[in-house]
């Protein structure tokens, strides 16, 4: 089964990006770029402004899509995960809904902490960051 996702590349006005600490599974405790489920009837846009208001206390405004990665889950569902860029708007930064902690951080601050699979490989192959170096250059 496939489960359609989306997830937000949020940049604040110093460039750093914006990630949440899964409290929930899947991915409990790594951190990620904010996002979830889209549900029935809801655009993609419509699933991000409210996946990120839930999530981080942010209002956002949706931007063009920047790529598309799969993510197997439990009981062999599939997420497939589309990521748009977004533009904060409005709002005061606090973790809610499934996210336990939410935090903007600078590119080169992603190699220390526990990141969701694949994350800086597609953030990376997008040109949303730079190659890194370190240990978790591959997460």
């Amino acid at each position: 089964m496939r489960v359609n996702c989306v997830g937000a590349i949020i940049r604040d006005d110093d460039g750093r990006l914006l990630l949440i600490r899964r409290g929930r599974p899947p991915g409990q405790g790594l951190w990620s770029v904010p996002g979830g489920r889209v549900e029935t009837g809801e655009s993609d846009a419509e699933a991000l402004v409210r996946e990120v208001l839930e999530e981080t206390g942010l209002t956002v405004t949706p931007g063009r899509l920047v790529g598309t990665v799969d993510r197997p889950g439990p009981g062999g569902v599939v997420y497939e995960i589309r990521d748009y860029l977004a533009e904060a708007r409005d709002g005061t930064l606090r973790a809610g809904d499934d996210a336990a902690e939410a935090g903007w951080f600078a590119d080169d601050e992603l190699v220390r902490l526990p990141l969701s699979p694949g994350l800086v490989d597609a953030l990376t192959d997008w040109e949303i960051i730079g190659r890194p170096s370190g240990s978790n250059a591959t997460a």
